[in-house]
């Protein structure tokens, strides 16, 4: 161990202190924080886990017969090499595929959630060491969480980030909010959380405020616990998956009311006249009103009809959260969300209108701070070729075929090596059997890891890499108020090395070196990164003290900027000079732009689409493959607090006690849930927080076949993604659709076979040289 005092250090899940111990590491939250995180406690035992991987691992066949297409990565021994020889074999993979076939069969995967830090960032690592030393890569756009808004929002609101960061504060819901409506929920689980890091948990203790004031919670979900006790929030159950029907039939009550907004939905809005005419049912004869909904929700008409008159008084805010969108046809309750909160007329005013995603992570109903930060410069990426995050399996199953994405048509090009540096992506994505036979695919795969996840089982070289608890680095975020000096708390694990040395060393073999680097280390470029941000900020109004002092001080407050409304607000105010960044620079009820694609899965303005998947007789019931709540998607699932909330070493699926007693299930035993794609194993916990006819099994266990091999793959420990589809939101956005999966579920008797997920794979060592 590196230290022996308590240092302040970051994660994503809150600023904390940190010691070494004779049980472990020490932990503790920062004393600031009003709602601290539990899962900090996953670092008490994570340093030294037997899962971390130890030393650099080549798989044995790929040793054996070289880089091969059609190779199966399922249980092959690894063999253990020193640093040189691996430094050696993946700086000659790289040149060869790059000299050979360019830079443009070069996937550099990565998936940005690896570390709070600023500069050990591993997206931004291993970008710049592919621009620098391969001449680029393919990239990849979006993200799995929120894929089809980020794509939907620029072409009927304006970017992502101010429709869903920059508008509405917690502190306007404390003082002006009268009702939120939040179709899916806002889980603190999930606002537990944030890219860079967090020092201050405010959700939960806001939507107290607020309610003590006597602003009114709507939980329109099929999970009564997707808002906190402390919310008191009234629970409308509704059927996964339709929410954009009662939303419709919400604008058709206030329209039958004579309650909507019309001098707002004139001034501010484009397209009202032919959306009504299709909540009317003028052209397809069948009127979305409440007694049409109810078929499809579940709600029953009259609840819908309260429910619109409710919206009709005060101050109201409506949300949409990410998982909606994680869906079929995902854009359309993003959409439909944003023209319900046109219809109310309440968009720019403080506290009301629209916030999309509002309470999904810790960065969000936030104010920026004054200061922007630098970071590491990732240079130009030549290669022009990209996919959306969420088609991997499609991209490396079918190159040179055609697919379509936001307006132009696009090609998946073809790849010889994978270079993942970051993320998991047998976490992350979906139907996994699938991108079990895509990861067959490529000549060669290299990860970096912490531990053996499934994704370093299916590579071909992995590389041990450190944990942010073993490096140095600089935790902010631009809505978070603190600077923190992320100083190391403990030496690298065995051999593992940061991301920054490993790529360093590359570049060396590669002859880029001095191109990468710029002559810094790590310190260097600490350093680098703070003057920097000095010299963009100097008329910010806040002065940073010098580097040498704030890393001896350890923290320093960032001040904010003022809490203006944002975007929205602007535009309300004045929209001719402050029009919205869209084609006509109003709110696109309808969008000429997306009807002219002609995708008929999203059309030119927000409709009720069906899905393709829904409850069969054989596959009865609904599953909600959510966030987790112990842990940041996979990431240390092999450590305490993750694992002090499994049952028999398994993931916990909740179910409705009436749901259980059909199929013979009983509290804490034992289940399998199953499809046409596969099943897996798990714990079960019966509460009537979930409704009838749904299951809710949280992402994030570590992907443990019993067969590797098996074409429906069975998994033990209970990973939901052996059972979702690998199927797009749309062709607008081909966003991540693994939110929902029809299943069945049936007790499992037979004593299981013990989880093996955190077990190292089998290795050999490398004989030295001159030693056969």
């Amino acid at each position: 161990m590196l230290q022996e005092k308590e240092i302040l250090h970051s994660s994503h899940w809150g600023a904390f202190y940190a010691r070494p111990g004779r049980d472990g590491l020490q932990v503790r939250p920062y004393e600031d924080d009003p709602n601290p995180s539990p899962v900090i406690g996953n670092f008490t035992d994570a340093l030294n886990h037997p899962a971390r991987i130890r030393q650099p691992m080549v798989r044995k066949g790929w040793l054996e017969r070289g880089p091969t297409r059609g190779a199966d990565r399922n249980g092959d021994t690894f063999v253990a090499v020193s640093w040189e020889r691996a430094f050696d074999l993946v700086a000659r993979e790289l040149r060869r595929v790059r000299d050979e076939f360019g830079a443009g069969q070069i996937f550099g995967g990565s998936y940005g959630w690896a570390s709070a830090g600023r500069f050990h960032h591993t997206q931004s690592q291993i970008h710049r060491f592919l621009n620098t030393c391969t001449d680029g890569y393919v990239r990849s756009v979006n993200s799995y969480s929120a894929g089809a808004s980020t794509v939907l929002l620029p072409h009927v609101a304006g970017p992502f980030d101010d429709v869903s960061r920059r508008g509405v504060t917690w502190r306007q819901i404390e003082q002006y909010t009268d009702c939120v409506i939040a179709f899916g929920g806002m889980a603190t689980k999930n606002s537990m959380v944030a890219s860079g890091g967090i020092s201050h948990h405010i959700e939960e203790p806001s939507m107290a405020a607020a309610r003590r004031r006597g602003c009114h919670f709507i939980n329109v979900s099929p999970l009564r616990t997707d808002l906190p006790e402390g919310a008191d929030a009234e629970w409308v159950p509704i059927r996964p998956g339709t929410d954009v029907a009662l939303m419709l039939a919400l604008v058709h009550e206030l329209v039958a009311m004579g309650r909507h907004d019309r001098a707002f939905l004139s001034r501010y809005c484009v397209g009202w006249d032919r959306f009504q005419d299709y909540v009317l049912g003028t052209a397809d004869r069948q009127p979305k009103d409440p007694r049409w909904a109810a078929g499809i929700t579940g709600i029953d008409a009259g609840t819908i009809r309260a429910l619109a008159a409710r919206l009709t008084q005060g101050r109201v805010l409506v949300t949409v959260s990410h998982s909606l969108q994680r869906s079929e046809h995902g854009e359309q309750p993003v959409w439909m969300g944003l023209v319900l909160a046109a219809a109310l007329g309440q968009i720019g005013l403080p506290g009301g209108g629209y916030s999309y995603a509002l309470g999904t992570i810790a960065h969000y109903g936030r104010l920026d701070n004054r200061i922007r930060f630098a970071s590491l410069p990732q240079g130009r990426n030549p290669v022009q070729a990209f996919i959306p995050v969420a088609r991997i399996s499609d991209m490396l199953l079918n190159p040179g075929q055609e697919f379509d994405y936001d307006g132009a048509v696009h090609r998946y090009p073809e790849i010889r090596l994978v270079y993942w540096a970051g993320g998991n992506p047998f976490h992350h994505h979906q139907q996994l059997a699938r991108l079990r036979d895509a990861f067959r695919r490529p000549e060669t795969i290299i990860v970096h890891e912490v531990a053996w996840t499934a994704t370093a089982r299916h590579a071909d070289i992995v590389l041990p890499c450190t944990m942010t608890l073993e490096r140095d680095d600089l935790g902010v975020t631009q809505t978070d108020s603190m600077l923190i000096a992320m100083k190391r708390v403990a030496a690298p694990y065995a051999q593992a090395r940061d991301d920054y040395d490993i790529f360093a060393e590359l570049a060396k073999r590669l002859e880029r070196h001095e191109a990468f680097t710029e002559g810094r280390d790590t310190m260097g470029w600490l350093r680098w990164i703070y003057s920097e941000t000095q010299r963009r900020n100097a008329s910010s109004g806040q002065a940073l003290p010098d580097f040498d002092t704030f890393w001896e001080q350890g923290r320093l407050e960032l001040q904010k900027a003022p809490d203006d409304g944002g975007m929205f607000r602007r535009f309300r105010e004045d929209p001719a000079a402050h029009p919205l960044p869209t084609p006509s620079g109003r709110i696109e009820i309808v969008s000429e732009r997306i009807a002219g694609f002609r995708y008929e899965d999203c059309p030119g303005h927000p409709a009720w689409l069906a899905k393709r998947e829904t409850p069969t007789e054989r596959y009865p019931l609904w599953l909600i493959a959510n966030q987790p709540a112990t842990r940041l998607h996979s990431q240390l699932d092999f450590a305490r607090y993750s694992q002090s909330n499994k049952r028999h070493g398994r993931e916990v699926c909740t179910m409705h006690p009436a749901d259980a007693a059909a199929r013979g299930i009983s509290d804490g035993g034992l289940v399998r849930l199953y499809n046409e794609r596969g099943g897996c194993q798990a714990a079960v916990r019966l509460s009537e927080d979930v409704m009838p006819g749904v299951a809710q099994l949280p992402t994030g266990a570590w992907y443990d076949p019993i067969d590797p091999s098996a074409a429906r793959p069975e998994c033990r420990h209970g990973n939901p993604n052996v059972l979702t589809g690998d199927l797009p939101t749309s062709a607008l956005s081909q966003g991540c659709s693994g939110q929902l999966a029809r299943v069945e579920i049936e007790r499992l008797d037979a004593e299981p076979e013990p989880v093996r997920a955190f077990v190292p794979p089998p290795f050999i060592s490398e004989p030295e040289p001159g030693r056969r």
